[in-house]
C-alpha cells in the first residue's frame, strides 16, 4: 500500500495547529498558541505569515520532520469568493485573493498560503478543503426578502462536512445518499442542511444570521438594529463589533466561554439559565426551520463543536427536536483529519482537486 505524509495546516485567530500524518496515521500534532503581545506587532493578519510559518517549519525541523519527504500540504481554506465544497488546489489566483483579503481578513487565509509555501520547496503540491465560503445554496435559499440583502453561505464548512461523513459512516450510507441537518456550535454557530452531499441551505455563521453564539448576536430585529445605526450614539466599527464579537453570551452574561456559563448553570444563577437554554432554543429553532426544507424526511441530526462537550445544551436540543430524527452528538470538530482527507481523497484518485479561477 501507498504511504502519503500529509501535512495539515490550520490557523486561527491566536493559534496555529499542525498535523502530520502517514495516510490515516497521525505521527505528530502540535498546536502553538500566540500571545497578544505577540501578535501586537502585526496591523494586518496576513503581517503575520512569517511568523506563523518560521514557528512550523523551525518545529518540524526540531523533531526530525524533512519537508521533502512530504506527498502534499493542506491549509485550512479562507476567505475566497463563494465555491462549490471540495479539495482546492493553491494557485496563483488564490493566492492573490488570499494576500489581498479581497474577500475578507481571516485567520484561515494565511492556511493556503503557508501551505503553498511548504510544499513548493517540498516539490508537492498545497491544497485547502471546504473553506468557509463554501456555496452550495438552492437559488431558493439565496432570498432574504431583500435584493440589496442576498442571504450568503458563510459557514462552519469543514467541520460540518466532516462530521456528516462520520454520521453516514455511522448509519451505513453514503454521505451523498443521506438527509443530514448539522449544527456546529461554537464561537459562532452554523446549522446547515445536507441533501445529496451538498449544503443547500446554511445560516450565515459570521456576521448577523441564524442563533445567537458565545459572541455573535445572530438574526437580531433589524429594525432594531436600524434604529442604532442612526442613534448617534454608535460608530460603524462598534455596531460590527455588537453583531460580532461582543454578542451572544458577551452581550448578556459578559463571557465567551461557554464552560463559565454551564457552571452557573451548574449553581443555580437564573439569569445564565435563561440565557443558556435560549441559545438551545434558537438552535432547535433552526433545525426545525431546515427540516421543512426536506419536507420532514431527515436522517439524522448531528450536534458538534466545542459546546456540544456541554452538559446542558445538547440535551435541551435533543428534547426540542428529537421527534424529527435520531440526534448524533460528535463533540469538538474533526478539522484535522477533514484536511487530511481531503488531500487522501485526491492522492488516491478518489476526487479530482478543482481549480480556483
Amino acid at each position: 500500500m501507498t504511504v502519503y505524509k500529509v501535512l495539515t495546516i490550520n490557523p486561527g485567530s491566536t493559534s496555529t495547529k499542525v498535523a502530520l500524518y502517514e495516510n490515516e496515521e497521525l505521527v505528530f500534532g502540535k498546536s502553538y498558541s500566540h500571545t497578544a503581545e505577540e501578535l501586537a506587532p502585526f496591523k494586518r493578519l496576513i503581517d503575520q505569515y512569517d511568523f506563523r510559518r518560521t514557528i512550523i517549519l523551525d518545529d518540524l525541523a526540531k523533531h526530525g520532520i524533512d519537508t521533502a519527504s512530504l506527498s502534499a500540504v493542506v491549509g485550512r481554506g479562507g476567505m475566497l469568493k463563494p465555491i462549490p465544497g471540495g479539495t482546492w488546489l493553491v494557485n496563483e489566483a488564490m493566492k492573490d485573493e488570499l494576500q489581498s483579503a479581497r474577500f475578507g481578513e481571516h485567520a484561515s487565509n494565511l492556511g493556503g498560503l503557508i501551505a503553498s509555501a511548504i510544499a513548493e520547496s517540498a516539490g508537492c503540491k498545497a491544497y485547502i478543503v471546504d473553506p468557509v465560503v463554501v456555496d452550495e445554496l438552492d437559488d431558493v435559499a439565496r432570498i432574504s426578502g431583500n435584493p440589496l440583502l442576498p442571504r450568503a453561505s458563510v459557514f462552519h464548512a469543514l467541520n460540518q462536512k466532516a462530521v456528516a461523513r462520520h454520521a453516514s459512516r455511522e448509519l451505513g450510507k453514503d454521505y451523498k445518499d443521506l438527509t443530514l441537518i448539522v449544527a456546529h456550535l461554537g464561537g459562532g454557530v452554523s446549522v446547515g442542511i445536507h441533501l445529496g452531499g451538498r449544503v443547500v441551505d446554511v445560516n450565515n455563521a459570521l456576521d448577523g444570521d441564524g442563533p445567537f453564539s458565545p459572541e455573535r448576536s445572530g438574526g437580531v430585529p433589524v429594525g432594531g438594529i436600524a434604529k442604532l445605526c442612526f442613534s448617534g450614539k454608535y460608530t460603524h466599527d462598534e455596531i460590527k463589533r455588537q453583531i460580532k464579537g461582543a454578542g451572544g453570551l458577551v452581550a448578556y452574561l459578559g463571557t465567551n466561554d461557554a464552560r463559565l456559563v454551564e457552571a452557573q448553570v451548574e449553581q443555580g444563577d437564573a439569569e445564565a439559565t435563561l440565557i443558556f437554554k435560549a441559545l438551545a432554543y434558537q438552535v432547535a429553532k433552526e433545525i426545525g426551520a431546515l427540516a421543512t426544507v426536506a419536507c420532514g424526511k431527515v436522517d439524522a441530526i448531528v450536534i458538534t463543536g466545542g459546546i456540544a462537550y456541554d452538559k446542558y445544551i445538547p440535551v435541551w436540543i435533543k428534547e426540542r427536536v428529537g421527534f424529527i430524527a435520531p440526534v448524533l452528538v460528535y463533540p469538538g470538530e474533526e478539522e484535522m483529519p477533514a484536511l487530511r482527507d481531503g488531500a487522501l481523497r485526491v492522492l488516491r484518485g478518489d476526487e479530482e482537486a478543482s481549480l480556483y479561477e
